[in-house]
């Protein structure tokens, strides 16, 4: 016998428009919300009768510990039913939504996840940049700059030696420690974008190279919540742009011969 239920849900990128249809209708069905810091505040208004409680947190400052919100999860299940909660991206990319399922399990929830669509791939794409293309990279890593131990991950290290994308999340307070990883690899020219706020009205993007990008994120006072992507992909984005002003310039080419 269950008491209670908890399902997890992906929030998407930022945009409020990249929820799924399922995240909204777990959200209709909710009697408690518990929301992250990264979850725009509209997306409430999915959930109109249900208690609503934030418990992300920003640079650093906790609103609730953990382990609090593993307990907020089972205590307000057991006393109203379902509890939603709704996390940034995807819950299962860096998002600690497993270890919620898993504790909610244990104390006898249903448990359920929603997933949503992650940072790591939508926030490049919404500017352009594919993490893999045809003839320019066969795969991507996607990794977190920062580890529960507050350390740089090892896989970065491994990542520069390879062909691949590479996607880093919460790494901005590592972007130095990051770069020299690639610079050690030969890799100075390869292209960089920083994306913070990505998908959001606060957007703002850098664009450089290993050698140049840690300056320009200096210019443009670029700081978590950011995603770096390092590849040649990160090209595309300026070849789009290129056909697009070609195609404009000959079609007014055409109209002025007209």
């Amino acid at each position: 016998m269950h008491s209670g239920k908890l399902t997890v849900v992906g929030a998407g990128p930022g945009d409020v428009e990249l929820i799924t249809l399922k995240g909204i209708k777990a959200l209709q069905q909710a009697n408690v919300v518990l929301y992250d810091a990264l979850v725009d505040p509209e997306l409430l208004e999915y959930a109109p009768n249900a208690e609503k409680l934030f418990v992300g947190k920003r640079k650093g400052c906790y609103s609730y510990q953990q382990e609090q919100i593993n307990e907020l999860i089972v205590q307000r299940a057991h006393a109203f039913g379902h509890v939603a909660r709704l996390k940034g991206g995807d819950p299962f990319v860096f998002g600690r939504g497993s270890e919620e399922m898993e504790y909610a399990a244990k104390n006898g929830l249903e448990v359920e996840v929603v997933p949503g669509i992650s940072s790591a791939v939508a926030v490049p794409a919404s500017q352009q940049i594919p993490v893999t293309k045809r003839g320019t990279a066969e795969s991507f890593w996607v990794i977190t700059g920062t580890t529960k131990e507050h350390k740089l991950s090892k896989d970065v290290a491994l990542a520069a030696k390879s062909n691949a994308t590479v996607v880093i999340l919460m790494g901005m307070s590592k972007l130095s420690q990051i770069m020299d990883l690639f610079k050690q690899e030969g890799k100075s020219n390869l292209p960089v974008a920083i994306i913070q706020n990505g998908t959001t009205e606060g957007e703002k993007i850098g664009i450089g190279t290993v050698a140049s990008i840690e300056n320009k994120a200096k210019e443009q006072q670029l700081s978590n919540p950011a995603i770096i992507i390092i590849g040649e992909v990160v090209n595309h984005r300026k070849k789009i742009a290129e056909i697009q002003k070609e195609v404009r310039t000959e079609a007014f080419e055409l109209v002025e011969k007209a």
